[in-house]
């Protein structure tokens, strides 16, 4: 197990630990996204900002970095480059580098982030039809 301490205005130490690699915990969730679709497929999309990336690179095809910072309100630089580094590792984004100067990186969906076109649809039209009904 890693911690991490942190001081905060008071002096006292708050403990911040990662999860434990042989925690029960750890192991469901291991093996739920390893055999269940859906629980894959949540753990790809999760969060708050890569629905929203993977939607403007299905509409507008190609994007610049500061493009995308500009449609993403409230989104930091940090996150922005996390998130972005996370699908390009999930094979869902293709990072494009034009040798230039000032450098130009362009952002597009890979044939596997295209393919998330339905499920993004259907999961915006649900939510569409329900906003009144559920309570978040």
């Amino acid at each position: 197990m890693i911690e991490h301490t942190k001081l905060y205005d008071t002096n006292k130490k708050v403990s911040m630990t990662k999860r434990k690699e042989n925690s029960t915990n750890n192991i469901n969730e291991i093996y739920w996204k390893e055999h269940c679709g859906i629980s894959h497929t949540l753990a790809v999309l999760g969060g708050r900002w890569k629905i929203n990336i993977l939607s403007y690179l299905l509409n507008e095809k190609k994007l610049r970095y500061s493009e995308l910072k500009k449609r993403l309100v409230g989104i930091s630089e940090r996150m922005l480059i996390a998130k972005l580094k996370e699908l390009e590792s999930d094979g869902l984004v293709k990072r494009i580098v034009h040798q230039q100067v000032p450098p130009k990186v362009e952002y597009e969906l890979t044939p596997l982030g295209i393919s998330l076109h339905q499920i993004l649809d259907l999961m915006d039209k649900w939510g569409e039809d329900n906003l009144t009904k559920t309570l978040v």
